[in-house]
């Protein structure tokens, strides 16, 4: 399962997403999605560990 990290334009993390629709979503709510990295194998096991990505991004 790929995941991904999403950062505002000071380099900050601000969203972990599953897919690229729920990073579309951030968008359209109007997160500053500046830059996306998908997660490498070994970042991602924690996503997966505690639960969906989406924990992560309070107001999604």
């Amino acid at each position: 399962m790929t995941y991904y990290s999403c950062f505002d334009h000071k380099g900050n993390i601000i969203a972990r997403c599953q897919t690229k629709e729920d990073i579309n979503v951030l968008k359209k709510m109007g997160r500053p999605i500046m830059e996306i990295k998908e997660m490498k194998k070994e970042e991602s096991v924690v996503c997966s560990l505690t639960g969906s990505p989406s924990d992560y991004n309070e107001d999604y």
